[in-house]
């Protein structure tokens, strides 16, 4: 998927053990904020070693990032600070026989991407990862608030546990 943060890297020029640093400029943090939903990306760094074995490629490193997210109560901004290590392997795309066939992926193959054989793209795969490190329901500290002005239960007062209590409070006080 295009970010405006591809930072392509040709197989034959990558040397093992090499380091790269990438900063997003305001363009690219733009872009990457539009597509995450973000109301602002402030900064996203990344450096990496690369690690290559004939055409798969290894990245290992650390991705920092300063943001500010939607509430999804209120709207409001909820700032946010992502420093994480991160290990991205890249492959060549699998010979894949029937477009039925299952394929069957282990937990460390979820930071997997699959290159062309020519090239692979580390500045996409950064943000692919900076997007699978934000909080799916970020809340600002209004949003309990907000909640229960609109007369919604927490999940403790809408358990089975919350009624059953309420039904023996009511049956004592009889």
């Amino acid at each position: 998927m295009m970010d405006g943060f591809a930072h392509r890297l040709r197989l034959d020029q990558i040397h093992d053990g090499e380091r790269i640093d990438l900063t997003a400029d305001e363009a690219e943090r733009r872009v990457i904020a539009d597509r995450l939903g973000l109301q602002s990306l402030e900064r996203l760094e990344a450096h990496a070693t690369l690690y290559k074995k004939a055409d798969s490629i290894r990245a290992e490193g650390r991705l920092t990032a300063a943001l500010d997210q939607t509430c999804v109560i209120t709207g409001d901004p909820v700032p946010a600070h992502v420093d994480e290590p991160f290990e991205i392997a890249f492959l060549s795309e699998p010979q894949v026989k029937r477009s039925e066939e299952e394929i069957e992926l282990n937990p460390s193959d979820c930071d997997v991407v699959f290159h062309d054989g020519s090239t692979i793209d580390l500045g996409s795969a950064i943000a692919d990862t900076l997007a699978l490190g934000l909080p799916a329901y970020p809340r600002s500290s209004g949003a309990e608030a907000a909640l229960k002005e609109a007369g919604i239960l927490t999940e403790i007062e809408a358990s089975p546990f919350a009624a059953l209590a309420n039904l023996m409070k009511g049956s004592s006080d009889s």
